[in-house]
């Protein structure tokens, strides 16, 4: 780990577009005609970074709730802030905590998903049509946790959770109660991540598949990204004070502390690289929210 190597952390260009992405996109659109509502899922740790840039084209004017996933897990403070900003732009906001027994969430996103659908039926009905059941479409980043909302929505695991994005590979319907239906989506992306920031506080937090950055760039980034935040999380977990600008000896504390050390001692720093991403992954941060409001 050179520091070479870690001043290009910042430049990395990062494109890539997988073809299920375009797929789900295309799918969507097809199906956005049988949509009455939509589900806008973000992580509450990167309220910002985990934004589909590309939503509205997407999604057209359909009714929109933004539902902050993850909330048991984020920096209340500061995500708090985005919650607000996003009101004054017209969202109806949802947090929902994904971790915890707290149903508080869920209950507010159904009561306002049929509000929604009794202005919506209403409208059939003064048409001469007949009421039927809401369908909604969930749609957000991979791994921002839409699965888990719709099992937590149903009561039962209804939809498979998996730790890695890219889990769930096709749209499909989920039937949540008599009143309501989801369209179940693949977790999608943007075909150019130009905000580097937001790049790798996606690939951090584990929306971005790790093969498509280097751990270690990853694993520097975070460490910086927590030290500029929460310098208190790093001193307590890692026992480090202070950041050296190649993070050679942060590393090395880390290697120590944590045993990660080849033969005769040294700092084996693959493996720290892999503990710093792991340890972000498995919350052992604790509450943070990576995102800032400028």
């Amino acid at each position: 780990m050179s520091k070479n190597k870690n001043e290009g952390v910042n430049k990395i260009g990062i494109n890539w577009y997988p073809g299920h992405m375009a797929k789900t996109k295309r799918e969507i659109s097809e199906k956005l005609n049988l949509i009455d509502i939509v589900y806008e899922v973000i992580d509450s740790r990167m309220p910002k970074s985990s934004k589909i840039i590309d939503i509205d084209d997407l999604i057209k004017d359909k009714p929109r709730i933004l539902v902050m996933t993850k909330y048991d897990l984020c920096d209340k403070v500061e995500t708090q802030k985005f919650i607000e900003y996003y009101e004054k732009l017209g969202y109806k906001v949802i947090s929902v905590d994904l971790m915890s027994n707290n149903s508080l969430g869920i209950k507010k996103l159904l009561d306002i998903t049929n509000e929604l659908m009794k202005n919506i039926n209403d409208k059939r009905i003064a048409k001469g049509m007949m009421p039927r059941a809401g369908r909604i479409l969930i749609v957000g980043i991979p791994n921002a946790g839409k699965s888990t909302l719709i099992n937590r929505l149903v009561g039962k695991k209804a939809a498979g959770v998996g730790n890695t994005p890219g889990f769930t590979k096709n749209l499909s319907w989920i039937r949540i109660n008599k009143d309501l239906e989801l369209l179940d989506s693949p977790g999608i992306l943007w075909p150019k991540l130009e905000d580097q920031d937001s790049a790798h506080v996606l690939a951090s937090l584990s929306s971005i598949k790790e093969e498509i950055l280097n751990i270690d760039d990853i694993a520097c980034f975070i460490l910086r990204k927590l030290y500029k935040l929460y310098p208190e999380k790093l001193r307590e977990r890692y026992g480090i004070e202070e950041l050296d600008e190649d993070l050679i000896e942060a590393y090395e504390t880390i290697a120590a502390r944590r045993g990660a050390l080849s033969r005769g001692g040294i700092a084996d720093y693959e493996k720290v690289s892999n503990i710093i991403v792991r340890d972000l992954k498995n919350g052992y941060f604790g509450e943070i929210t990576l995102d800032r409001l400028k």
